[in-house]
Formats: structure tokens, sequence, C-alpha cells
């Protein structure tokens, strides 16, 4: 497989801006040209450490704040390759874990993962809905290189998939001795070509849509969609619960070698149902197994039930957090073990629900903060000390962190930066160039500024700037003061997003 690089033209036009922009104690260099992008060697990151066990702020960090100076630079011994788990939830809001500085919901072992390992307070998904953050977390790459630009439908969208040329994560590390393990929310393609067994993961169970119905584990089109391996299979019970059971058995099994466990859960994503409610949906296509008649059903859920069902859902997925770590501690495996726990995009924004974005103005299927920036934890109690971060962090950084971690090449040149410098001796990270599209919209970051537009030949719209630094919320547009940086970052953003979508085959959602 032919690596994909940026063009030279891009680093020329993105080197020209920076160094016109930036102060000269901010610029930062590239990484190295290898297929894996490390952090700038040498500089203190922005990561506020803490002592072990005591409570960080909830409160963003002010860029660039400094770290105890022992632990700026600190060298280490290589460590023994981990294990790496990730947990993901579906459209989690910024302000919904108390972490976060949530009041509204008990979260308290998704907070005590925050205070024994790195709270990223600029952490974001690659896409402001759900396929798309998958496919890159998948790939270490831009969405659009495999094809994937929004939802993958369960109405419109059951014939694509995540491209097969592109190699994932799962199959990266399988070729360095591991074993893999997902269980939960797929995304990436419904035909079983693209099952996860098809993509590097050794074991399967879970759904392959958008979302389902949680007992009844039915899609919002009627099919049944609940799979072991690429087989469908009914198993009664509560979705979540199921993901964490077949997560624990694959720790148990798997205990003496090396292992990557990717945890997607569907929560708090809709339909609404805690633990203790009922099925709403019944099948209306395909396949139907003879237990789903014996089954109850309810009508869905609606404003105070379903305010209150979203609350069990956010924490019951802090219960099953719980369980994992319990797991890993039981099987003496916590010490190696890499949790990374994020969700897929922002919240929906629905407040009367239970919905928190923080501060961050937008929701879930828009470019602004709240549609894509979310929570991000790192713990790792062996090598990472606990501390509170505001470095610029992705999902697709975690395919070319795992890489340098597993030692091993990925087959392509990853778009995301190994942060394994910045996760374990404190070094900070190149400042880059960052773009997130949504058809023919964008976003484009770089370092405090951010560019919000409909950038294309064909779509024009006014573009909007914003200092995050300043203005977390994006309350106040800066385009009008700096047309110069406007014309820059958009003759940027234009050639980034030219290049991400050439020879792509771009699924749109419809």
């Amino acid at each position: 497989m032919k690596p994909t690089r940026l063009s030279i033209s891009l680093f020329i036009l993105t080197a020209l801006f920076t160094l016109q922009s930036a102060p000269a104690d901010q610029r930062a260099t590239k990484g190295s040209a290898s297929s894996i992008q490390r952090a700038t060697k040498g500089s203190a990151s922005s990561i506020q450490r803490t002592p072990e066990g005591s409570a960080s702020s909830t409160q963003p960090a002010t860029k660039g704040s400094a770290s105890p100076p022992e632990a700026q630079g600190k060298s280490s011994p290589q460590p023994t390759r981990p294990n790496f788990v990730i947990i993901m939830a579906d459209d989690l809001g910024y302000g919904e874990l108390g972490c976060y500085g949530s009041n509204s919901f008990k979260t308290p072992h998704i907070d005590a993962l925050a205070r024994g390992g790195i709270r990223f307070t600029d952490f974001h998904s690659n896409g402001a809905v759900c396929s798309p953050t998958r496919a890159a977390l998948l790939t270490g790459r831009y969405q659009q290189r495999s094809g994937i630009d929004g939802v993958i439908t369960a109405k419109s969208h059951r014939h694509t998939g995540l491209g097969l040329e592109q190699e994932t994560v799962a199959e990266m590390l399988k070729r360095a001795g591991y074993a893999t393990g997902m269980f939960g929310k797929w995304h990436v393609g419904y035909d079983t070509k693209f099952n996860p067994i098809k993509q590097g993961f050794d074991e399967f169970h879970g759904f392959v849509s958008g979302n389902i119905d949680l007992f009844s584990h039915i899609d919002q089109e009627g099919w049944f969609d609940w799979w072991a391996q690429d087989k469908l299979t009914y198993i009664p019970g509560y979705a979540p619960h199921h993901i964490t059971e077949r997560g624990i058995e694959f720790i148990r099994q798997h205990k003496d070698r090396p292992f990557l466990l990717y945890l997607p859960h569907p929560a708090p994503h809709y339909p609404y149902q805690g633990p203790g409610d009922h099925a709403n949906r019944v099948v209306k296509k395909g396949f139907k197994p003879d237990q789903l008649d014996k089954l109850t059903t309810v009508p869905g859920l609606k404003k105070a039930e379903a305010s209150r069902a979203y609350r069990e859902m956010v924490q019951d997925l802090d219960t099953q957090v719980g369980k994992i770590i319990a797991e890993l501690e039981c099987q003496g495996l916590r010490e190696n073990t890499l949790i990374i726990f994020c969700s897929d995009n922002g919240g929906t924004g629905n407040k009367k629900l239970g919905s928190d974005n923080g501060p961050l103005r937008g929701k879930k299927g828009q470019l602004y903060e709240g549609g894509h920036r979310v929570a991000g934890i790192f713990n790792w109690p062996s090598n990472i000390e606990p501390g509170l971060c505001t470095e610029t962090a992705l999902t697709f950084d975690l395919m070319p962190t795992f890489a340098e971690l597993a030692d091993v090449v990925p087959e392509a040149t990853m778009d995301g930066l190994s942060l394994k410098s910045l996760l374990l001796t404190n070094e900070s990270l190149a400042e880059r160039p960052l773009v997130w599209m949504s058809g023919e919209r964008i976003a484009y970051r770089l370092g405090d500024w951010k560019l919000l537009s409909a950038n294309n030949d064909k779509h024009k719209s006014s573009p909007m700037l914003f200092n995050l630094r300043q203005d977390l919320g994006e309350t106040t547009d800066l385009a009008t003061q700096y047309p110069e940086r406007v014309k820059a970052m958009q003759a940027t953003a234009l050639h980034l997003q030219r290049e991400i979508r050439t020879n792509s085959k771009i699924l749109n959602e419809k």
C-alpha cells in the first residue's frame, strides 16, 4: 500500500503562515519524516501534574500553562508493550462527567480514571457525528481517505463502509502479536464484508448500525442487529451489559499476551432506555429471532421519563467502566494497561433531556466546538503521571500512539500524531494544521485560531474566525479584525481539504 502524504505546497503555506503569525517561542517544528509523527523533542508541554489521588480542576486550563520543572523533559525507560483499552461513549456531551464539571451525573469510576491519569481539556473527535470519528480512530487518518464523510445510515448506506484497502489499528497490532477484540457499536459498514472480523478484530459481539433498541437489539429501520462474529445472534438483555461481559471474558482469555480491547458503547445515544426499562422496537425487515415474540415492548420514552433514562444511561456507562477496571486489577493487568476514554462526538444539546456541552457553543452535527470537543482521558498507572493537559489531540492520534508504544510501523502514513512523548515524558506536540469536514462545511484549526466556513470553489459563505484561547465559547467573530489571517487560513484549509479528498471516493450523508 502506498502511503498518502500531504503535498509540499501545503507545508509551505502552513509554514509561512505560522512564521508570520506565531511568536518565536511558540513555533514548533514537525516531527520525523517517518510514517509516525512524534511530539517535538525537548519542549515542555502544557500538562499540569497533580499528585496521585488528588482532585484536579474541572475547568479548562489555559494554553501554555507550565508543568513542574521536574516533570519537563523527564527521561524514562522504554515501557513493556502495554495492553490497550478504548472505551468510547456515544453522543456524550463535554460537560456530562463529574471530572468535566457536571453536577447532574454521578460518574465516580470515570472521575477516578481522570484523577489517576491525564485529562485533556482540548481533546476532539475527528467528526461531529459518529461514523467519521470511528473511521479516523480505526485508521489513524482523516476519515475521508477511507470514503467516510458522514453518517453511514441504516436507511441509505447499507451497501458501503470503511475502505477495505485501509489498514486498521486492529490489523496493525495483530502484526505485532496482539489479540484484538471489539464489543459494541461498529457503524462503519453493514455488509458482512465490512464486519470487524474482516478488519483485524479476532472477536466481535455487537451491532453494526448507528443505534439499536438496547433490549430487542433492533436498528431504527427495523432490522435485527446483534452479531457474534459475522452471524446474527440473539442474546437477551441490556446491550451495554453484554458489551462489558464480553470485554471481561476477553480480558480473562488473553491475560497472558498483549491485547487491544475496543469497547464502543451505545450510551447515551437514543433510544433512551435505562437498565430497568423495556424494548421499544419490533422487527420490520429481515431476520427475526423467535425469542423476540416473547419480549415486552412499550412506546418510546418522552419528556421526564426520557430524561430519567438518559441520566441512568450515563451513570450505567460509568458502572461498566468500573467493571472493566476491576477486572484488569483482578487479573494483575492494570499497571500495564493504557485505558482511553472518549466520546465519538459532542452531545445533542437537548438540555431538557440532560445533554450538556458545558461552556462550548454548538452540538452534535455542528463544527462549533460543542460538536467535536469531547472528554479525553488517558490512564496508564505504571507510566503516566496524573495531570491536566491543554494540548490539542484527536481520535486519529490513537493509532500512531499505539504503533510507537507497540513498536510496529503502520502501512500508511498517519495523519494523526503519536502522543507517546507527551504522555510519558511531558514533551509538547508540534503545532499542526487540523481540519474537520462535513460535506461542504469545514473547520480549520491552527494553534489557538479556528476558522469556520463552507470552504470550496462552488459554495462560499462568510467565514468566522475565533481565538479559542480567549473565547472558548466561540462568541466573538474576529474575521473582520484579522482579514489577512482569514485569507491565509482559508487558502491553507482549502488546499488541505483538496489534498485529503483527492483520489478518495467520498460517502456524503444524504
